[in-house]
């Protein structure tokens, strides 16, 4: 016997004053309302209704039952209404978790406008490199890698960016614009060092035409496994490197950094959101990855409508390709964040 459906069943019979009338009020067959009520009444072992071909009355032990039920049926909806209110509602504790480059450049310059939008969401970020991630410890967890992700993880693709490269206008008044890939043999080259990706070796193909692939052995005059380093080096016009707009769009936005060798790309990183379930997934959750999703795409076209809107994008203010003038150094931006 389902004891709270038939506790509800017996309070509905009471309120519409007949088996047949709370029938239709739940949906269910006249004998199945029946049956309920009798097997509540056998599992008690007295009885709840007197029933009559006219009329419908409880025992003084029916009465005393329905106030109790009526009190737990009350106590059992708002318990239901109150754990329902975490995933419908936009407030309590989001729980987040990024690697620090994710968390400098991606979620960091969203939070105040998150903020204001959904005050009565708290964010409690967790930023730290791991191979394994503790996915089932965070409502969110983001991940970026490139098309051959594969993991066995539940996760959202929030959204993919291309991986170009960029240079302070001022290493390229005093160094030269390349007009081809051979052309980076005589440039200074920064690299980012990644877990199994070899720093000497760069692939790269235009955008429209991944078959037009182009190999080159470079030796970087710097490779770290910092993100901030290599940035911080390339806007004080240290050389030439590869990033997302994900991490480099403010700077496209305000010339400190332009793009290098358009349309070539040496790949592709999409943002996840890795999950803990896809079932019950809070509100706040859902409405956090929208608005991150959103104002990702809003950075990358900005930054894109920049770069495509000066001609002369990857040579930068006053520099031509081949240009040996005077360096002229860029205002300098605030240092990145440490990762």
């Amino acid at each position: 016997m389902d004891r709270l459906l038939s506790m509800r069943v017996f309070e509905r019979v009471v309120d519409e004053g007949g088996f047949a009338a709370a029938a239709r009020a739940l949906d269910l067959s006249a004998p199945v309302v029946t049956r309920l009520v009798a097997d509540l009444e056998d599992h008690l072992g007295t009885r709840l209704l007197q029933r009559t071909t006219r009329r419908l009355a409880l025992t003084e032990a029916g009465q005393a039952y329905l106030g109790r039920v009526r009190n737990i049926l009350q106590d059992i909806d708002e318990a239901d209404a109150a754990a329902g209110a975490h995933t419908r509602e936009l407030s309590g504790v989001l729980r987040l978790h990024a690697p620090p480059v994710l968390a400098t450049y991606v979620l960091a310059p969203l939070l105040a406008e998150f903020r204001l939008r959904h005050p009565s969401v708290r964010l409690h970020l967790e930023v730290e490199s791991t191979d394994t991630p503790p996915i089932e410890d965070f409502d969110i967890t983001l991940l970026a890698t490139d098309d051959r992700f594969d993991a066995g993880i539940v996760a959202r693709k929030l959204i993919e960016a291309e991986v170009f490269l960029v240079a302070a206008p001022a290493y390229l008044a005093r160094r030269g614009v390349p007009a081809t890939p051979e052309d980076l043999r005589g440039h200074d080259c920064l690299r980012v060092r990644l877990p199994l990706v070899r720093t000497h070796t760069w692939e790269m193909w235009p955008e429209d035409a991944p078959e037009r692939l182009v190999s080159l052995t470079l030796e970087p005059v710097l490779q770290a496994n910092h993100t901030d380093t290599v940035l911080r080096a390339v806007l004080d016009g240290a050389g030439i490197c590869a990033m997302t707009v994900d991490v480099g769009g403010a700077y496209l936005t305000r010339g400190e950094l332009v793009r290098v060798l358009s349309p070539w790309i040496l790949g592709r990183l999409s943002l996840y959101a890795a999950l803990p379930s896809r079932k019950f997934l809070p509100q706040r959750t859902r409405v956090f990855m929208d608005f991150l999703t959103e104002h990702a795409r809003r950075q990358r076209a900005q930054a894109l409508a920049v770069c495509s809107a000066r001609p002369g994008a990857a040579q930068g203010p006053g520099v031509t390709a081949g240009s040996a003038s005077a360096p002229e150094r860029p205002r300098n931006p605030p240092a990145p964040g440490a990762g």
